[in-house]
């Protein structure tokens, strides 16, 4: 685990303040998406399938930092979309660091060099540089040739300026273990973590036949675990987490561990799945009916391992068993032997496909807040000069 000390006693003192408050459900994340538009259009991607009028909104650096304040989470995700097409994401990234969050701006780095400017190296922010894999993979996932050097150049550009690099990595069927090591040996000479999570199936992706079950999901894992024993690889995860990949833990999700906030509203019930919107974060704690998620509960959910979900289970599980925890970090993660029972599939309810509905509604808020245009037989105004004024 690689996760930077100051930044693991500061989160681990707000989960054991939670627990001894007796919250039975908190955030640990807010996954703020300023925008859906991006520079790219990846194939497994189900953010950019809006049409443009939708694609073209964004939330106000105002209502980025309301959702912060309002959340409470000590630490900030801002995916998309690209944020870095954001006019205003210098400042909103300034109001979060200024609030004693930590920061974590994911992009692919097309932009990066250019953009550099409008921040300032700080312990509470680091960038997130989406990278899947070596080259042939990232660029086949990003359908763009090229990506990947652009994408290093950018983490070098970053780096050089003293900022703090990670790179994130979305995992697809098909991509064998072998070159998921030499990925890792890569992060691990350019000196940057690794977030890593298996590909989960939007309901609108464009590509729906390369996504990861939980069975190959676990087995694919324990490979590359077993491929980086000895080896220095910097994973930006729990141990229980990794632990949890390879099936060696039977974990629910905790869907509101990393509530988001995007410009439909504060999504229901997670970061991957848009099943309905609320105003406010207490009325997304309060309205959500939590049950009725999660694998073995709902058949969008049945091959999910993704750690926006799983994370915060892991984090729970490390406070409630910290010397399980401390001996998993110690004694790495283990690739053989039985796995963990996995979660039953027989009482899940069917899936409620409802994307379009969504997309209708913000479609007509749009429209409604468009001013009229001027009947066509309005008389002309006079013109104001600057006398007159």
């Amino acid at each position: 685990m690689a996760i930077p000390f100051f930044k693991e006693i500061k989160i681990g003192s707000y989960l054991l303040k939670q627990k001894l408050k007796g919250r039975e459900r908190y955030p640990l994340v807010l996954m703020l998406e300023p925008l859906f538009r991006c520079n790219l259009a990846c194939a497994g991607c189900g953010k950019i399938d809006y049409p443009d009028p939708i694609l073209n909104q964004r939330l106000s650096v105002k209502e980025c930092l309301d959702a912060v304040d309002e959340c409470g989470a000590p630490m900030v995700a801002i995916p998309g979309g690209e944020p870095l097409i954001h006019k205003e994401i210098g400042e909103i990234v300034k109001g979060i660091v200024a609030r004693g969050k930590f920061v974590s701006l994911c992009t692919n780095a097309l932009l990066l060099e250019k953009k550099l400017h409008l921040f300032e190296p700080s312990p509470y922010l680091f960038f997130s540089v989406h990278l899947d894999g070596i080259k042939q993979h990232h660029d086949k996932s990003v359908c763009m040739e090229g990506g990947f050097e652009r994408a290093i150049a950018g983490i070098k550009a970053a780096q050089d300026k003293g900022f703090t690099v990670n790179v994130n990595a979305t995992i697809f069927d098909g991509h064998p273990s072998e070159d998921i090591a030499k990925f890792m040996d890569l992060a691990t000479e350019m000196g940057v973590g690794v977030s890593i999570s298996p590909g989960y199936a939007y309901e609108r992706a464009p590509d729906q036949d390369h996504f990861l079950n939980r069975r190959k999901t676990k087995e694919l894992f324990r490979r590359v675990f077993a491929a980086g024993k000895g080896k220095k690889w910097k994973f930006m995860h729990s141990s229980l987490f990794l632990d949890f990949l390879a099936g060696n833990e039977t974990y629910h999700c905790t869907p509101w561990g990393m509530p988001t906030r995007n410009i439909f509203g504060w999504q229901k019930p997670c970061y991957l799945l848009g099943e309905g919107y609320t105003k406010t974060f207490t009325e997304l704690m309060e309205t959500t009916d939590w049950d009725t998620y999660g694998t073995g509960r709902y058949e969008k959910c049945a091959n999910c391992m993704a750690h926006c979900g799983y994370e915060p289970t892991a984090a729970h599980a490390s406070i409630a068993h910290p010397i399980k925890a401390l001996l998993s970090a110690i004694r790495g993660v283990r690739t053989e032997g039985p796995m963990a029972p996995d979660i039953a599939l027989t009482q899940q309810r069917p899936a409620e496909f409802v994307f379009s509905r969504h997309v209708q509604d913000m479609m007509s808020r749009i429209h409604a807040t468009k001013p009229s245009p001027a009947p066509t037989n309005a008389r002309p105004q006079p013109k104001v000069t600057a006398a007159a004024s």
